[in-house]
């Protein structure tokens, strides 16, 4: 049984930017889509740098993370970065009052993109484009140091009545929302290219994050409602997730997209981890691809340290009639991970391969990924061949065929 050769960029396609302050550390994990009138690929990418003017109480500068913009016209072999300033920026407020933003319904609420924007992943639902991010309220010091996220949290938020109860506490990650305007994009019109829409998780329940919607409604309890996939660092606060301890994914169903956060949502433990590659977490990389008759190709990563590191995946999952899409195939073979020097550990101790987006351009799969949480890479493969490839396995990942 062949793997589909996938082919990398041999070096960073992006690396940080020497005096840049807001990507002069770490850019990573960056997130593509493509333009529908040519093949232009347009990308969002992490990025970090010391920021000591917000320094709070003296213990680490703060690391606040940023989204930058690039484009590539030539299939993603290489990429124009703007770093002249950030297409996404986080307010870096520590006055409680000011902490709030205004919504696409023009109404005032509490800002959870306040401290940083991470790991952006852009998805089209239902003909509209719109973008996750993984956000803190606020900035962490030195996170490859160790956990540095209350180092610059206010001291308000020590109490757990504050206004944003424990996701200010702990600083945990929620995931938000935005609409998207490409064309804005394009123009590096930043300021009216993104519209804050709402959080899809809570992190007053658990930090949560890799988080995105498929692109249509589906029929699940008799109601067509939209469908979201999460990865919840600890499963077992939901009902579905009893007895779960370790980031798993979740399928989500709501008939609103700002019912993602209450008890109207319902949720299902889609795949925790069976291989040894997997043994601290899985979760979705990005936006399901339509295979038709109601399958979908979903990209995956795993985590174990100190061998593999973060490694991905695929797998093939069907539309049920009134129910939760279930998983047909699982490749259980890590297909994507890091081998050239420059993805290896660097500042973290962790090998990491992390793809966060994948576009079609003609037989190609065009995949983004982090390496080594501090540079940006490509990845090419035959779409059909990779797909031939994951149907060999079952749901378990146990091989049926050669």
């Amino acid at each position: 049984m062949t793997k589909p050769n996938i082919r990398y960029s041999p070096e960073p396609v992006i690396e940080p930017k020497e005096g840049c302050d807001w990507a002069d550390t770490m850019v990573l994990n960056p997130a593509m889509v493509k333009d529908k009138e040519t093949d232009t690929i347009h990308m969002l990418f992490r990025a970090t740098g010391p920021w000591p003017q917000k320094n709070l109480k003296g213990l680490s500068d703060p690391y606040p993370i940023f989204l930058g913009y690039a484009k590539s016209d030539d299939n993603g072999q290489s990429w124009e970065a703007d770093f002249s300033r950030p297409a996404l920026a986080p307010a870096l407020e520590y006055d409680m009052d000011k902490i709030y933003v205004i919504d696409d319904e023009e109404k005032k609420v509490p800002n959870y993109a306040n401290g940083c924007i991470e790991d952006p992943r852009i998805f089209e639902v239902e003909g509209e484009l719109y973008l996750t991010t993984a956000c803190r309220m606020f900035p962490p010091g030195a996170y490859w140091e160790g956990d540095k996220r209350k180092d610059n949290r206010p001291d308000w938020a020590e109490d757990k009545f504050n206004p944003f109860g424990t996701a200010a506490t702990n600083n945990d990650t929620e995931t938000v929302l935005f609409k998207l305007d490409l064309d804005k994009l394009k123009e590096k019109d930043y300021d009216k290219a993104f519209q804050y829409i709402c959080t899809l998780t809570d992190g007053n329940v658990t930090d949560n994050r890799d988080v995105f919607l498929f692109p249509n409604k589906m029929k699940i309890d008799g109601k067509m409602q939209y469908v979201m996939l999460h990865r919840p660092d600890e499963p077992n606060v939901f009902k579905c997730g009893k007895g779960v301890h370790k980031p798993s994914i979740f399928i989500a169903a709501a008939e609103n997209i700002k019912d993602f956060i209450t008890e109207k949502a319902t949720h299902k433990l889609f795949a925790v981890g069976i291989f040894d590659w997997e043994e601290e977490r899985v979760g979705a990389s990005w936006q399901p691809i339509s295979l038709g008759n109601g399958e979908w190709l979903i990209s995956y990563h795993g985590k174990q340290l100190p061998d593999y590191g973060y490694t991905q995946s695929f797998m093939i999952i069907k539309e049920q009639e009134n129910d939760f899409p279930k998983i047909i195939h699982r490749c259980s073979e890590r297909l994507m991970y890091a081998q050239q020097e420059w993805e290896l550990p660097d500042k973290f101790p962790c090998p990491c391969i992390f793809t966060t987006g994948g576009v079609i351009i003609g037989e190609d799969l065009i995949m983004s990924y982090g390496a080594a949480d501090q540079k940006i890479g490509i990845a090419w493969t035959s779409f059909e061949k990779l797909v031939v490839f994951v149907r060999k396995f079952d749901e378990n990942g146990i091989k049926i065929c050669e």
